[in-house]
Parts: structure tokens; C-alpha cells; sequence
């Protein structure tokens, strides 16, 4: 949710096109994309790493 946010805040900085928008806009490519990339990978790659070597695990592991 706060990442939602702050991508949301930083949209206007991101799409403007005035005065000075040469020197914010690299700022704000960086944040955004950033946040998008780490949100996808907490919220999907890392749960499904984690279940595949669990999976794994489980699987060697001699059950009485």
C-alpha cells in the first residue's frame, strides 16, 4: 500500500513536461520502477522461490 502511494504521488513528477522536468524526471523514473520491481518481487517471486526449495526439502526428507 505505501509503495502504491508513493508510485501514485510520484506519477505527476513523472509525467511532467515544464520547467526543470529534465533534472526531477530521471529522479522519478528511478523510484518508480524501483518500487514496482521490488514490490513484484516480494509480493511473487520470493514467495514462490521459497515454496519451491521448500518443496524440495520436504521431499528428501524420510517420513516415519
Amino acid at each position: 500500500m505505501t509503495a502504491l502511494t508513493t508510485i501514485l504521488g510520484l506519477m505527476p513528477l513523472l509525467l511532467a513536461t515544464g520547467i526543470g522536468s529534465d533534472v526531477q524526471r530521471p529522479l522519478a523514473v528511478v523510484v518508480v520502477f524501483g518500487l514496482m520491481t521490488s514490490t513484484f518481487l516480494t509480493l511473487f517471486v520470493i514467495p514462490a522461490v521459497y515454496g519451491m526449495i521448500e518443496g524440495r526439502r520436504l521431499s528428501r526428507t524420510i517420513r516415519p
